[in-house]
């Protein structure tokens, strides 16, 4: 698996090749298929993963909070609403509620772990999304977790292997 650190490297350089396999899929695969083939290896490689070694994903994104989690998440982390907000959130989109305030995720403990536990949004705990529904239908937003996610990298390598899939510049 690449490391974590190199992903974003690796990534771009792949990412012409990366697209052109997205446009392969769109054309060639089956969508119940393809959505078996990625719940498959997502629970495969995820079996023996550490994310918390990692943490690309709070490292590079804003966290989302809805506003429906807003109290709970207050008071897990020992505020009042209003005080849980002022420290840590912005508005986010009407979806979304409220975003973090920083880049790295303001939840992202030094350790690797999120200050909010299990606690932490729902987006958080399905993040890549590799292993959610309807895959064939987001395969662009794919191209953007595989530059972030090791292991949304290797799903993405080895869909290419069982495909017997080769870049052709």
């Amino acid at each position: 698996m690449i490391a974590p650190r190199k992903i974003k490297f690796e990534a771009k350089k792949k990412r012409n090749e990366n697209y052109e396999f997205r446009i392969y899929l769109k054309g060639n695969a089956d969508e119940k298929e393809l959505d078996e083939q990625f719940h498959r290896l997502h629970k495969e490689l995820f079996s023996g993963y550490d994310c918390s070694r990692c943490r690309n994903c709070c490292k590079m994104y804003h966290g989302s909070i809805p506003e429906a989690d807003l109290v709970r998440d207050a008071e897990h982390m020992g505020l009042t609403e209003e005080q849980f907000i002022e420290k840590y959130l912005t508005e986010g989109n009407e979806e979304d509620g409220y975003q973090t305030k920083n880049v790295p995720c303001d939840f992202l403990g030094a350790d690797g772990s999120c200050q909010l536990g299990e606690c932490r949004p729902e987006s958080c705990k399905k993040y890549p999304y590799t292993d959610q529904p309807d895959r064939w239908a987001s395969l662009y937003s794919v191209l953007d977790v595989i530059e972030v996610c090791p292991v949304a990298f290797e799903i993405y390598e080895r869909l290419k292997k069982e495909y017997g899939w080769r870049y052709r510049r």
